[in-house]
């Protein structure tokens, strides 16, 4: 624990510099005034706002946060007055003369020079600028700033009330399917406006592992969103045809990559964002290979009077061990705090590896990452088996039980890589647990042995987390051989494909040459089995892993090289969803 003590009251005061507030330079601030009260702490703002919500934009835009003065946690007069911090909004740095220990600033027509002891860099990240002709249109928009939601609502406004009761609901474009963009998507539904969502990704939120991405694509679908994957935007040029909403003024028309085109009202592009590392760069500090800031465990930057912190800075990722950007609330918190503690001379706890943990509500969906994803582990050539389940969120008896589908992947050894969830209900519940886990270095085996708090209202005596130890057991000592949805094809050339569905299971839909033998029959009609494999390796599968699990057991033991979906039914259909 860091220790507490008095000032030095004859000492001379400190002056810490801090560019750029919300998470990362704001808890820089207030850390480095709690740990000393004669600090001279001043706090330069380019923007208008040195303290705000921005996670809470989205929801500002839907109006599911009524009050704009929410978003606005802290304004310069409030942070002198319980912290007495000195806040300059409207004062852009420009230079960083290293040497004198001096910034420039520019403000307004003025230009100053300010000397420092200490600086910490919280410039944050830049949206990235696609390729796109005609971003420049009046029509296009981001969301990343309070001016960005007071601009997309007033514009909502007058489209909503510009439209008449038989004219079309206003129509708008989002590019990206990413966080904010799904984030963006569901505000612009709620206020009642048509959606199309563009993405060049194969699948939505292309963070996520893509057999569970599917579901995130109907949920879309069930609100109306019309869904565009693998097109990118090219032009938004103004429209032609008079708008049927604003009579012509402000609409335009997106062209995408295949050809298609969509008439918008307005356009949202969120595409990603990268490190605003220029102020680093003129003042020639030490990049990383993304072009973020070097920095060390303690955010000292290449220069030993200057700190970084938040979406500027690189950070090593836990599982690949890649040196990266991570854009997130979180570490920026900490890493503000951590800069603090170090310029006042106290004990740090060092920058842990990032696992880059994250959540979003799509509607009525959640979807939740922690760790590192299929694609990741594999371009990092790291060996792993991925396991999937689709358990209930609580006590399958107690009323209102839903499915929550995880994945995870584990080292050979066990050791939990990463982990993935998407459900109705318990999913920011797993992913935390998971999330922790992965911090602590667990294993299959420690999942299995969690013990976690359980009742029929909250969840299961074999809890979710529990059941992916289990399977993940089963997987890594060869108890459960498995085969994966994406094996498919392969499944089918070479070995027998066993259904073990009811029979009414089996007539809705199944893979086409699969054999049906319902699970409660294998025992009796092993003969038949063993005459249609011919010798070749039994692909079994069943909704969801349960059934099979039993049925590849039992021929496992009666002498089969039998192997069991990963996921089921419930999986392949995500990946094959023309089955």
């Amino acid at each position: 624990m860091t220790t507490i003590t008095a000032t030095d009251p004859n000492k001379e005061p400190k002056r810490i510099v801090i560019v750029g507030g919300v998470a990362g330079g704001m808890g820089a601030a207030a850390r480095a005034r709690r740990l000393d009260e004669q600090a001279e702490i001043i706090v330069l703002e380019q923007g208008d706002y040195v303290s705000f919500a921005n996670c809470g934009l989205p929801y500002h835009l839907s109006g599911e946060i009524a009050d704009r003065d929410e978003l606005l946690l802290q304004t310069p007069e409030s942070l002198a007055a319980s912290l007495n911090l000195v806040v300059r909004t409207g004062h852009r740095v420009s230079g960083i003369d290293r040497a004198a220990q001096k910034v420039t600033i520019q403000a307004g027509r003025d230009t100053y020079a300010l000397p420092y002891d200490a600086l910490v860099l919280s410039p944050g990240a830049l949206p990235v600028r696609p390729p796109i002709e005609g971003l420049d249109h009046a029509a296009v928009h981001t969301l990343r700033t309070v001016p960005d939601v007071d601009a997309l609502r007033e514009r909502i406004d007058d489209l909503l009330a510009a439209r008449g009761q038989t004219q079309p609901r206003p129509s708008a474009v989002v590019i990206g399917a990413g966080f904010i963009g799904l984030e963006a998507v569901e505000a612009l539904t709620a206020r009642g406006l048509q959606v199309h969502l563009v993405e060049l990704a194969d699948h939505v939120l292309p963070p996520l592992d893509a057999e569970l991405a599917p579901l995130l694509a109907d949920e879309l679908a069930a609100h109306g969103v019309d869904l565009r994957l693998g097109v990118s935007a090219h032009a938004v040029r103004r429209d032609a045809a008079p708008s049927a909403t604003l009579g012509g003024s402000g609409s335009v028309t997106v062209t995408l990559s295949d050809g298609a085109t969509l008439a918008a009202d307005l356009v949202i592009v969120n595409v990603g964002v990268k490190p605003a590392s220029a102020l680093a760069v003129g003042a020639g500090l030490e990049l990383g290979p993304t072009g973020a800031i070097w920095v060390d465990r303690d955010q000292h930057t290449s220069d030993p009077h200057i700190w970084a912190v938040g979406d500027a800075v690189e950070v090593t990722q836990a599982i690949t061990g890649a040196r990266i950007p991570v854009p997130l609330a979180g570490p920026a918190n900490r890493q503000g705090r951590r800069a603090a503690d170090s310029i006042c001379g106290r004990r740090t706890t060092p920058q842990a590896p990032v696992l880059g943990t994250a959540i979003v509500r799509v509607f009525d969906l959640t979807a939740a990452t922690t760790g590192a994803n299929q694609a990741t582990l594999r371009r990092a050539g790291i060996a792993h088996e991925v396991v999937h389940i689709h358990p209930g969120h609580h006590a399958g008896y107690f009323p209102g039980s839903e499915q929550v589908h995880l994945v995870a992947s584990f080292a050979p050894d066990g050791t939990l890589l990463g982990a993935q969830g998407v459900g109705r209900a318990g999913v920011d519940k797993r992913i935390d647990i998971l999330a922790t886990a992965i911090r602590a270095g667990m294993s299959a085996d420690d999942l299995a042995e969690l013990e976690l708090a359980y009742s029929p209202p909250y969840g299961s005596a074999k809890d979710p987390v529990n059941m992916l130890g289990f399977v993940a057991q089963n997987v890594l000592d060869a108890t459960m051989p498995q085969w994966q949805a994406q094996d498919l094809d392969n499944a089918r050339k070479t070995t027998l494909v066993l259904d073990v569905r009811s029979r009414s299971e089996y007539a809705k839909g199944h893979v086409g040459d699969a054999l049906n033998i319902p699970h409660l029959e294998i025992r009796r009609r092993l003969d038949e089995v063993t005459t249609l494999a011919g010798g070749r390796t039994v692909s079994v599968y069943c909704a969801s892993g349960v059934r099979s699990y039993l049925a590849t057991r039992v021929l496992l033991s009666e002498g089969f090289d039998a192997r069991n979906l990963s996921g089921g039914w419930l999986t392949l259909r995500a990946v094959h969803p023309n089955l």
